[in-house]
This record gives structure tokens, C-alpha cells and sequence, in this order.
């Protein structure tokens, strides 16, 4: 039984796949990391995986755009869809402090979601828009980001890549909710 999601291993796509699973008794699934909703998508039309999961609207940050322009090319059936409360972390190396940090890296929808946070906090600095929020805190932790980065993401990935929780919960809606959807291929019983 293979899910695919739209981010990878630490991300709220993971945490959703868990979620889904539970609530249709599905066991012993094997998560396949396919860090966009297009791979999702093909992934389940392909019949690569079985079920697959993607995020499709956050309170905050509106619509994921990405996960639109997928479900127009793609062919699917929508099994469940339900939210799952997000909260946003500024994660960074051991040893960095909030006021080290040069540049935040996350996915678009993270950034929208902690807008006033940034600006408030990191209006001076680049915020550099990546695939995924668990990609980027994973790619910080092996060096593949300026050791002074933040990243954006799941509290999760913080035990998962080494990393330290700079500031908690620093997403701007007091309940941010991610509309995620359950999918699986079209005409599969």
C-alpha cells in the first residue's frame, strides 16, 4: 500500500498521509516522498502509487497554486478532503540564534503564512521561496543552504535533520488550517 505525498520525509504532507491513513484503516503504507503536487498527481494516474496526498488551500495563505495547475493535467478521484492544523516553525542550525540568521528558506505557502512574523522580524533579509519546507530544513542540515539560512517548517524536522527551533509557532493565524485532499486513481475500486 504506497501513498505519495507532496513534500518530504519531516513535512505536514507526511503528517497528513498518517492522518488519511488512519481514517480509512489503512495499514502498513509505505510513504513515497514525491515533494510536488505534479508528481503526486502522475504518481497515482501512473499507478506508481496508490493513494495520494497534497495540500490544497491554507487559511492563510490561500490557494497552493501548484496543486491547481496539477489537478488540471491530471485525472483523479477525490476520496476525502480535511485539514489538518499547521504550525510553522523557524528552524536553524545548533548554536544559531535569531538574530544570525541572513536569508529564510521555505515553500511559498509557509511564507505567506508567517508574513507579518517576517516582516516584523526578517524585513531586511531574502526569503527564498523553496519546493518544499522539509526539502529546505533538510538541505540546511547538509550544508546545501548558507549556514546562517532559517528555514520555515515543521517542528518535526528539527529532531529529523539536526536542527534547533529558533521561535515557535510563528505562523500568523492563531488556527492555521491546511486543506489537504486524499486521492486515488480514477475508476480503481
Amino acid at each position: 500500500m504506497t501513498i505519495g505525498i507532496q513534500g518530504g520525509k519531516g513535512s505536514f504532507s507526511e503528517q497528513a498521509a498518517h492522518e488519511f491513513a488512519n481514517n480509512h484503516g489503512l495499514e502498513g503504507v509505505e510513504i513515497v516522498y514525491q515533494i510536488s503536487s505534479e508528481h503526486v498527481l502522475a504518481g497515482v494516474e501512473n499507478s506508481e502509487t496508490e493513494y495520494g496526498i497534497f495540500a490544497m488551500e491554507n487559511a492563510q495563505g490561500g490557494v497552493v497554486i501548484e496543486s491547481v495547475e496539477a489537478l488540471a493535467k491530471y485525472r483523479c478521484e477525490i476520496i476525502e478532503m480535511f485539514h489538518i492544523p499547521i504550525t510553522q516553525n523557524l528552524l536553524g542550525l545548533a548554536g544559531t540564534h535569531v538574530g544570525d540568521v541572513t536569508e529564510i528558506h521555505s515553500h511559498q505557502q509557509a511564507l505567506r503564512q508567517c508574513k507579518d512574523y517576517l516582516s516584523e522580524h526578517f524585513w531586511t533579509r531574502p526569503l527564498v521561496e523553496e519546493d518544499d519546507t522539509a526539502e529546505a530544513a533538510r538541505r540546511l542540515s547538509e550544508g546545501k543552504l548558507p549556514p546562517t539560512a532559517g528555514v520555515i517548517a515543521n517542528k518535526a524536522c528539527a529532531d529529523l535533520y539536526g536542527l534547533e527551533i529558533l521561535q515557535e509557532s510563528i505562523h500568523d493565524l492563531k488556527h492555521n488550517l491546511t486543506l489537504f485532499l486524499g486521492i486515488k486513481k480514477l475508476g480503481d475500486a
